[in-house]
């Protein structure tokens, strides 16, 4: 059995340095987390990847083909399905390893979660090769404090909670840029009451016109609780344990491990100092 987190997200929410806050606090807990980047576009990394996509194909190659034409959601969106076609490649750097911990580094594109099916394409073909698969959906709290762009957030992430169908954990990043004020407001968001939050619409942040379509859709995240929020600190060791925690608890990671047996002294290790003068145990 293989652990797997699929981070996904909106561009910019934060996800390459999710998974470089998470392999910093894996290395303090002495456990080991591999690295894969799924981003064809990605330009740098803080922190070393078993597997980079663009060793395969990447953006740049795809749009400098006259023969394709692509411009750059295109060529994203054509690698992704050139993936799907070569996961003997994918396989093969993934290796064989047994209870290894892997961060899937995803692309931010909003269409790979929505009408393409290439993100549910990786997770049956990973569910296939034993993985325990989590979806971490990352949202950036700076963007979420906002009420009608809360919305649109929790949507997003209702969205690839709906395509994927696995277990899926949601996430507020960049807590630790917020201001103290920012800070109080953000928590009516974590576990949101959609009613108040769309009564705000009364100081102009919805337009009349929609009213209805958005307490409808309001309704939708509320009625069934389909969406709450973890916070994410990175400067906070306890706030990133909790997220891990969480995460881990979702796929059941460690329920499998083996446990670790203590070394049995040797018989000849009898005679052991007690510390008091003039006297054995």
């Amino acid at each position: 059995m293989r652990y797997a987190q699929l981070v996904m997200g909106p561009a910019g929410s934060g996800k390459s340095t999710y998974c470089s806050t998470m392999v910093k606090h894996c290395e303090a807990l002495r456990r080991v987390v591999h690295v894969v980047n799924l981003d064809p576009a990605a330009e740098y990394f803080d922190y070393p990847v078993t597997a980079d996509l663009r060793e395969l194909i990447s953006v740049d190659d795809v749009m400098e083909d006259d023969s394709l034409r692509f411009g750059p959601n295109g060529g994203l969106v054509f690698c992704m399905e050139y993936l799907i076609q070569n996961f003997d490649w994918l396989e093969e750097e993934l290796g064989q390893g047994e209870d290894d911990y892997f961060l899937f580094d995803c692309p931010g594109q909003i269409e790979l979660y929505t009408h393409i099916p290439v993100m549910r394409q990786l997770v049956d073909t990973l569910q296939r090769w034993d993985f325990r698969v989590c979806g971490v959906f990352l949202i950036d709290s700076q963007f979420m404090v906002d009420p009608s762009k809360f919305l649109s957030g929790a949507l997003s992430a209702l969205s690839g909670m709906v395509t994927l169908e696995i277990p899926h954990v949601n996430v507020m990043t960049k807590m630790d840029l917020l201001s103290k004020k920012a800070k109080k407001e953000i928590e009516r968001y974590l576990d949101p009451d959609i009613r108040g939050i769309l009564a705000d619409g009364r100081e102009g942040y919805f337009d009349h016109k929609f009213h209805k379509l958005t307490k409808a859709l309001g309704s939708v995240v509320d009625d069934y609780s389909l969406v709450q929020f973890l916070p994410l600190n990175r400067q906070d060791e306890d706030s990133v344990d909790a997220v891990l925690s969480t995460i881990d608890s979702a796929i059941q990671y460690g329920e499998d491990l083996e446990p670790r047996e203590m070394p049995v002294p040797d018989d000849d290790d009898d005679d052991v100092d007690s510390g008091f003068p003039g006297e054995e145990s």
